[in-house]
Parts: C-alpha cells; sequence; structure tokens
C-alpha cells in the first residue's frame, strides 16, 4: 500500500515521543520498525491490532495490549493501536458471539444457549460494561477457546491481507512504469 496513505492517518514519530503520557517509556521506542511504513512492519501492526483488540475489556485495556505486542515483536506501533479501533460497542457483541459460537464448535459438549447481551445506552456506558463482562463470564469456557481462536484468524487474515495487498500495488506500479517505458521508447 502506498506509504503516503499512511502517513496521512498516522502521527509523527517525534509526536508520540514527545506525548506526556508516552515519553516516559522512549528508551523502548527507539526502534526504526515501531515507525517504519513497509510491507513486513505495517501488517503485522495490523495483526496485532486485531488480535489486540479482541481482548476482553475497554481501549484502556486493548490500546496498551497492542502496543506492548508491537514493542515486542518490532512491528509498527501507531498501526497496531489504530486497528484496535474496529472492535468497539457497535461490533463488540457480534464479535463476541461469533466467537462464542467458534468456541461451540471446537467444544461442542460445553454448549449452552448464549443468553441475551445486555443493551448499550450512551447515558449509562459504565453499567453496560458492567453488564457486558459479566455477560462475557457467563459464556465460559466456549467463549474464552472461541476468542483466542477468532483472535488468531483475524491476525493472520489481516496478516495476509496486508501483506497481499501490498503486494498487489508494487506489482501494478511496476508495470505501469515497464508500459510507460515501452511507450516512451516507442515515440
Amino acid at each position: 500500500m502506498p506509504r503516503k496513505f499512511f502517513r496521512k492517518f498516522l502521527p509523527s514519530q517525534e509526536w508520540i515521543r514527545k506525548h506526556r503520557h508516552i515519553a516516559p517509556f522512549g528508551r523502548w521506542l527507539h526502534h526504526h520498525n515501531l515507525w517504519h511504513l513497509n510491507r513486513h512492519s505495517v501488517a503485522g501492526g495490523v495483526a496485532v491490532g486485531l488480535f489486540s483488540g479482541l481482548v476482553p475489556g475497554t481501549h484502556l485495556v486493548k490500546v496498551p495490549v497492542a502496543a506492548l505486542l508491537s514493542i515486542a515483536f518490532r512491528l509498527n506501533l501507531p498501526v497496531a493501536v489504530i486497528t484496535t479501533l474496529y472492535q468497539n460497542p457497535i461490533t463488540s457483541v457480534p464479535l463476541y458471539v461469533l466467537a462464542y459460537n467458534v468456541g461451540r464448535l471446537i467444544l461442542p459438549g460445553d454448549a449452552a444457549p448464549i443468553p441475551p447481551a445486555p443493551e448499550f445506552a450512551w447515558s449509562n456506558a459504565g453499567a453496560w460494561l458492567e453488564a457486558s463482562l459479566q455477560w462475557m463470564l457467563s459464556l465460559g469456557r466456549p467463549f474464552a477457546v472461541g476468542l483466542i481462536v477468532l483472535a488468531l484468524t483475524l491476525a493472520a487474515a489481516g496478516y495476509a491481507l496486508v501483506q497481499l495487498g501490498w503486494r498487489m500495488v508494487v506489482v501494478a506500479r511496476w508495470r505501469r512504469r515497464i508500459r510507460e517505458r515501452h511507450r516512451k521508447a516507442s515515440n
């Protein structure tokens, strides 16, 4: 994928290093792959973000998990953190129901009917968060196993899709340059 596309949406390395909440961790943030926009670093960042997005809890949990994993594996940090945003109050219930159903396929003996998910209300987000946690705990082992399998599957699919998409864009550019050279040579 074009680097210009990602650079429009990502904060600069200097801005992040100087940010008051991040500056104390500066020595861990100096590896170039954490900020470099190449196919492998971005694909890994997407995979880490997709995996971390399914960690139960709020983004106060998901973002540090994504950041720690991207630092540990030296993958693009901003891409990993931004990718966790796919999981939000609107998408959480369908993703968790999908994870539960995947877990039921893997552990068929532990299957029980899914209790109704709590209704989301902006006016009482704290109570919804607590009710959602209780709902997730009531889903048991099929949910836990399904969540891990779904997170790993999404991470692998995201990595592969970014690798493939990036490669397709690069090949298309090569072919366009070759056509332009042939066109100029024939004139």
